[in-house]
Protein backbone atom coordinates (compact mmCIF):
# COMPACT_ATOMS: atom_id res chain seq x y z
CA UNK A 1 0.00 0.00 0.00
CA UNK A 2 1.50 3.34 -1.02
CA UNK A 3 0.52 6.35 0.99
CA UNK A 4 1.64 9.94 0.75
CA UNK A 5 0.28 12.85 2.72
CA UNK A 6 1.27 16.35 3.65
CA UNK A 7 2.54 19.27 1.63
CA UNK A 8 2.42 19.14 -2.13
CA UNK A 9 3.56 21.30 -5.01
CA UNK A 10 5.54 24.47 -4.51
CA UNK A 11 4.42 24.80 -0.89
CA UNK A 12 6.30 21.62 -0.07
CA UNK A 13 9.53 22.41 -1.86
CA UNK A 14 12.06 25.06 -2.71
CA UNK A 15 11.02 26.63 -6.03
CA UNK A 16 12.75 26.88 -9.41
CA UNK A 17 12.24 29.39 -12.20
CA UNK A 18 9.98 27.00 -14.15
CA UNK A 19 7.65 26.52 -11.16
CA UNK A 20 8.78 22.95 -10.43
CA UNK A 21 10.41 22.24 -7.07
CA UNK A 22 14.21 22.11 -7.05
CA UNK A 23 14.36 20.15 -3.79
CA UNK A 24 11.84 18.15 -1.83
CA UNK A 25 12.00 16.58 1.61
CA UNK A 26 10.10 13.48 2.68
CA UNK A 27 9.52 11.86 6.06
CA UNK A 28 9.16 8.09 5.55
CA UNK A 29 8.28 5.12 7.73
CA UNK A 30 8.97 1.63 6.39
CA UNK A 31 7.28 -1.35 8.05
CA UNK A 32 7.71 -5.10 7.71
CA UNK A 33 10.78 -7.18 8.49
CA UNK A 34 13.13 -4.20 8.22
CA UNK A 35 15.29 -4.41 11.34
CA UNK A 36 18.18 -6.82 11.74
CA UNK A 37 18.53 -7.22 7.97
CA UNK A 38 20.94 -4.38 7.13
CA UNK A 39 18.15 -2.03 6.07
CA UNK A 40 19.69 1.13 7.52
CA UNK A 41 23.16 0.56 6.12
CA UNK A 42 21.88 -0.47 2.69
CA UNK A 43 19.69 2.66 2.78
CA UNK A 44 22.83 4.74 3.29
CA UNK A 45 24.51 3.07 0.33
CA UNK A 46 21.44 3.55 -1.88
CA UNK A 47 20.94 7.20 -0.86
CA UNK A 48 24.57 8.10 -1.49
CA UNK A 49 24.53 6.30 -4.86
CA UNK A 50 21.30 8.08 -5.85
CA UNK A 51 22.58 11.45 -4.59
CA UNK A 52 20.23 12.49 -1.81
CA UNK A 53 20.85 13.61 1.77
CA UNK A 54 19.15 12.88 5.07
CA UNK A 55 19.09 10.20 7.73
CA UNK A 56 17.71 6.78 8.69
CA UNK A 57 17.08 5.13 12.07
CA UNK A 58 15.37 2.15 13.69
CA UNK A 59 12.20 2.80 15.69
CA UNK A 60 11.09 1.05 18.87
CA UNK A 61 8.04 -0.45 17.09
CA UNK A 62 10.23 -2.38 14.61
CA UNK A 63 9.86 0.06 11.73
CA UNK A 64 12.58 2.13 10.05
CA UNK A 65 12.20 5.92 9.81
CA UNK A 66 13.91 8.17 7.26
CA UNK A 67 14.03 11.78 6.20
CA UNK A 68 15.35 12.32 2.71
CA UNK A 69 15.98 15.46 0.70
CA UNK A 70 17.07 16.17 -2.85
CA UNK A 71 15.80 16.83 -6.32
CA UNK A 72 12.39 15.26 -6.99
CA UNK A 73 13.56 12.46 -9.33
CA UNK A 74 16.32 11.09 -7.04
CA UNK A 75 13.93 11.29 -4.07
CA UNK A 76 11.37 9.29 -6.05
CA UNK A 77 14.09 6.74 -6.93
CA UNK A 78 14.93 6.35 -3.24
CA UNK A 79 11.28 5.84 -2.31
CA UNK A 80 11.04 3.16 -5.00
CA UNK A 81 14.17 1.48 -3.60
CA UNK A 82 12.62 1.49 -0.11
CA UNK A 83 9.79 -0.70 -1.40
CA UNK A 84 12.37 -3.44 -2.00
CA UNK A 85 15.18 -2.68 0.46
CA UNK A 86 18.03 -5.14 0.89
CA UNK A 87 17.50 -8.75 -0.18
CA UNK A 88 16.85 -9.98 3.38
CA UNK A 89 14.12 -7.43 4.12
CA UNK A 90 10.38 -7.86 3.70
CA UNK A 91 8.72 -4.49 3.18
CA UNK A 92 5.00 -4.36 4.00
CA UNK A 93 4.38 -0.61 3.75
CA UNK A 94 6.12 2.66 2.96
CA UNK A 95 4.37 5.74 4.34
CA UNK A 96 5.57 9.04 2.86
CA UNK A 97 4.80 12.53 4.13
CA UNK A 98 6.06 15.73 2.53
CA UNK A 99 8.08 18.14 4.66
CA UNK A 100 9.49 21.58 3.98
CA UNK A 101 13.04 21.22 2.65
CA UNK A 102 15.84 22.42 4.91
CA UNK A 103 17.44 25.61 3.68
CA UNK A 104 21.05 25.40 2.44
CA UNK A 105 22.52 26.69 5.72
CA UNK A 106 20.90 23.93 7.80
CA UNK A 107 20.74 21.17 5.17
CA UNK A 108 22.56 17.90 5.65
CA UNK A 109 25.69 17.29 3.62
CA UNK A 110 25.32 13.50 3.32
CA UNK A 111 23.07 10.59 4.24
CA UNK A 112 23.73 8.74 7.50
CA UNK A 113 22.42 6.47 10.24
CA UNK A 114 21.24 8.29 13.37
CA UNK A 115 20.19 6.85 16.69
Amino acid sequence: MRREAGLTGAAGAAGRDDGRPSHVRKHIVVTGMVQGVGFRYESVRAARRIGIVGWVRNCMDGSVELEIQGEPEPVAQMIEWLWHGPQWARVDDVTVESELPKDPIHAERTFLVVR
